[in-house]
């Protein structure tokens, strides 16, 4: 699909269609590799947090965990998928939201690379930003207590990360157009380092991680999480450009087929 003057662009619905399409694909696929990547860890990290629980009694601290545990972990396990599934239809939905709305601004004539250039830049404000800041925690880390601080927290640092990105695009075109690449590649990096650095400033920094906790375990678990983040992006840009792809060679094929009726 190409979004060129004088040719009629595919209407939302089919681009929303298929970026839904995209985003479940993806995420099944970020679910195979949250499930053969994370879950180990989170057994870990689940009987840690038993262990923990023994001193006051072992029957108390099993009648605890019967009494806390709403799903079990088999239940839990399936539920991954879904969970994913889910969580990537919504960001296809987002995605082709977004580039309905912003593929005339973009400067390249591929409709592959646009869609590729939304999902790596989803993939850095949505998930690298935030990541860095506040890393993905286990199970057994984190205080009940403070899950709203560290939830507005999280969803503050999404919202800089997002404004980070339109930064460095911002800055980058406000050069002249016969500035270099390299120029246009600066001032985008400083755009967006700026917010970036603005954000982290302000926002609180939380590190509930106990002392005792297996450094190992920690940093296994966050790059599951990391892996599984960008396995969903990588994965929502490939599937949604191919599908874009197809709803091209489909409008093109339409279009020559109603100008030979014409012509006829």
């Amino acid at each position: 699909m190409s979004l060129t003057p004088g040719r009629s662009a595919p209407s939302y619905g089919a681009i929303l269609l298929r970026g839904l399409l995209a985003g479940l694909i993806a995420g099944l696929l970020a679910g195979v590799f949250a499930y053969a990547t994370g879950e180990s860890r989170i057994d870990a990290a689940i009987a840690i947090e038993q262990a923990a629980a023994e001193p006051a009694g072992p029957a108390a601290a099993t009648e605890s965990q019967h009494d806390d545990e709403l799903v079990s972990r088999d239940g839990q396990r399936a539920g991954l998928f879904l969970a994913t599934a889910l969580y990537g239809v919504a960001m296809g939905g987002l995605l082709a939201t977004a580039y309905t709305l912003l593929r005339r601004r973009l400067r390249t004539s591929s409709d592959t690379r646009a869609a590729f250039g939304l999902a790596g830049a989803a993939l850095l404000g949505i998930v690298l930003v935030p990541f860095v800041k506040y890393p993905a925690n286990p199970p057994a880390v984190g205080d009940p207590a403070t899950i709203d601080q560290r939830t507005i927290s999280y969803l503050s640092i999404v919202v800089i990360g997002l404004v980070a990105v339109w930064a460095g695009v911002v800055a980058s075109r406000s050069l002249r157009a016969a500035s270099p690449e390299w120029l246009r590649a600066a001032a985008a990096a400083g755009g967006f380092l700026i917010v970036v650095a603005i954000g982290y400033l302000l926002l609180p920094s939380i590190d509930e991680v106990p002392g005792t906790f297996p450094a190992s375990l920690l940093w296994n678990f966050r790059m599951a999480s990391l892996g599984t983040q960008a396995t969903l992006w990588a994965a929502l840009g490939l599937a949604f450009a191919a599908l874009l792809d197809r709803l091209g060679s489909r409008s093109a094929a339409a279009a020559r087929g109603k100008s030979d009726i014409v012509a006829v």
